[in-house]
């Protein structure tokens, strides 16, 4: 590798840019977050609703 000198006008963008990507970052790990949360409501009422769904067929068949 050669000898790179950089000024602190270099070093400022390279930092610069890593902060923006570290946002970046943050900002799609909040909103895997909160799809993590939807899926997981969703599959609660899915469970709910299966739950509900056997106790009824349960009951039908029993009922004859």
């Amino acid at each position: 590798m050669g000898n790179s000198r950089y000024t602190k006008a270099d070093l400022e963008r390279v930092v610069y840019t890593q902060l923006d990507n570290l946002n970046a970052i943050h900002d799609l790990l909040r909103v895997m977050k909160l799809q993590n949360e939807l899926i997981e409501n969703a599959n609660k009422k899915l469970k709910d609703e299966i739950i509900d769904f056997k106790k009824r067929v349960n009951y039908s068949t029993c009922k004859k």
